[in-house]
């Protein structure tokens, strides 16, 4: 079977300190400071393959690359080495508020949103009664994106994507927003997107979505994958190496 997501060898180099100045005392204080390496590497030699159908979650602290290769793998960013290779369409839950403007309405934002997706008017008037219903904000449809709430923001961002076809979901922290009934219904539909088949990679701090959602689980330490195997295997590691 081929896999959905092909990763190589991946590596991404970043800037450290970018834009720092140094200061007078540095310029002029009669000593020279010490030069340090301006890059670092979040992530370093990392090779995985995701087949279609698979639940892949992402384990490790912060800032260990987790939230980085879920970008990579996504196209946003681009690897310094190795490659990534993705065979199937992806609908993106990472910053999914992101690409909303303040002064359209929802309605506005919802067809402008769900067009930058791939989808088209006619699927978006077939389906944007159910976006708004999911997101249970019929009463603010022709009010400025700017005057909801967060919580509403996150809903409405949810709904849109979430009606998205392609095979791969990419989801980042997304279903942490929220009141504890919206949460419940995002994980329902994220449930049933995953009995159609669908493939999931889910960055996530909660050990406990990760044992729902995930069969098997990728720990990222230190800029490199630590272990790639059943999903309880690796949370037990990770918590052995850094507690519960």
């Amino acid at each position: 079977m081929s896999a959905v997501i092909d990763v190589t060898g991946l590596g991404v180099r970043f800037k450290r300190n970018r834009g720092a100045r140094r200061s007078f005392k540095d310029l002029f204080g009669g000593r020279q400071r010490r030069a340090r390496p301006d890059d670092f590497w979040p992530l370093r030699n990392v090779t995985f393959r995701v087949e279609p159908g698979e639940s892949i979650g992402v384990v490790g602290r912060n800032g260990q690359g987790k939230s980085t290769l879920l970008k990579l793998v996504a196209g946003v960013l681009l690897p310094d080495e190795g490659s990534v290779r993705v065979t199937e369409g992806v609908a993106p839950l990472i910053e999914i508020t992101g690409g909303f403007v303040d002064d359209l309405t929802v309605r506005d934002n919802v067809y402008l949103t769900a067009g930058l997706h791939g989808m088209t008017k006619s699927q978006i008037d077939r389906r944007f009664d159910e976006i708004i219903d999911f997101a249970e904000i019929g009463d603010f449809v022709d009010t400025p994106y700017k005057h909801l709430s967060s919580g509403m923001k996150v809903r409405i961002a949810f709904s849109v994507i979430a009606q998205l076809e392609e095979p791969v979901l990419l989801v980042d922290e997304v279903l942490a927003v929220g009141d504890r009934g919206f949460r419940e219904k995002c994980y329902a539909k994220i449930e049933e997107l995953l009995a159609g088949g669908r493939t999931l990679f889910f960055v996530s701090h909660n050990e406990k979505d990760l044992r729902r959602f995930c069969s098997r689980g990728l720990y990222l330490d230190k800029g490199g994958l630590v272990l790639d195997g059943p999903i309880d295997a690796v949370l037990d590691l990770y918590n052995q190496d850094y507690g519960s």
